[in-house]
C-alpha cells in the first residue's frame, strides 16, 4: 500500500499549450479502479488548470516528470510526438549489484520483447514469442560498494508497461524498492525517477530540454 503524497504539485514548465509536472512516489497518474483511488495526477491538475489531459503515464511508485496537454489538439499532437519517438525520455535508477555493460564503456542496450502477464497483472514478463519489442539504453553512474547498489542512467525508447522494472530485473539488476520484480529490501520507495524529458514544443518549435532533480 502507498500513503498518497499530499505535498502541493512542482511545476517544472507552464505555458497555454502543455505543462510539465513532477509525480510524487505513491501518486497514481490517472485515476485506478475501484474506491479510494480517485485522487491522482490528473485530477489534481485539472483542478488548477481545466481541461488539462495526460499524455503519457508513470508508474504509481515511480516518480518524475510527467507531460499534460492543455486542450485536444495539443493531447493529439504530444501523443503523436511519443509514438513517434520524438519526445527523448531519461531515468536514473538505483539497482542491486555492480552492474557494468559487457563493453565497459558508453552505453548498453537491453532487448527483450515484453508482454503483459494477465494471469499476474500488474506484471509484465518478457515473452520471446508474443511479447512487443522493447529497447532500454542504460549507462552506470556510479557504485556503492558498501551497499551493493548501483546508479545508473536509463533511456527507454519504447515504452511498455513495467519496461524498465522488468529489463533490469531481466539482466540481475532488479531495481532498489520494487516490490514487483525486485527482493524484499526494506527501500522506502521504488528507486526509480524520471529526470528529463527532451523535445521540440509541438505549437512553437522550442526544444524542451526538462529537468526534475533525483530525490534519492
Amino acid at each position: 500500500m502507498f500513503d498518497t503524497p499530499t505535498e502541493p504539485l512542482q511545476v517544472v514548465f507552464e505555458d497555454k499549450h502543455l505543462l510539465a509536472l513532477v509525480k510524487p512516489a505513491g501518486l497514481l497518474s490517472v485515476p485506478g479502479r475501484g474506491s479510494g483511488k480517485a485522487d491522482c495526477l490528473s485530477a489534481r491538475a485539472q483542478q488548477r488548470w481545466p481541461g488539462a489531459c495526460i499524455v503519457h503515464r508513470l508508474d504509481q511508485a515511480t516518480s518524475g516528470l510527467i507531460l499534460l496537454a492543455r486542450g485536444a489538439d495539443m493531447q493529439r499532437a504530444l501523443s503523436a510526438a511519443f509514438a513517434a519517438r520524438r519526445v527523448h525520455k531519461h531515468y536514473e535508477a538505483l539497482v542491486h549489484g555492480p552492474a557494468q555493460p559487457s563493453n565497459r564503456t558508453g552505453w548498453a542496450e537491453i532487448d527483450l520483447p515484453l508482454l503483459i502477464d494477465w494471469p499476474n497483472r500488474p506484471r509484465s514478463a518478457v515473452n520471446h514469442l508474443a511479447g512487443k519489442p522493447s529497447i532500454t539504453r542504460w549507462r552506470p553512474l556510479a557504485y556503492d560498494q558498501s551497499r551493493d547498489v548501483s546508479r545508473l542512467a536509463l533511456q527507454p525508447l519504447t515504452g511498455r508497461s513495467h519496461q524498465l522494472r522488468v529489463h533490469l530485473q531481466a539482466i540481475g539488476h532488479p531495481i532498489v524498492g520494487d516490490a514487483l520484480y525486485g527482493p524484499a529490501d526494506g527501500a522506502p520507495r521504488l528507486m526509480l525517477h524520471a529526470r528529463g524529458l527532451e523535445l521540440a514544443h509541438p505549437a512553437t518549435g522550442q526544444a524542451l530540454a526538462l529537468h526534475s532533480e533525483v530525490p534519492f
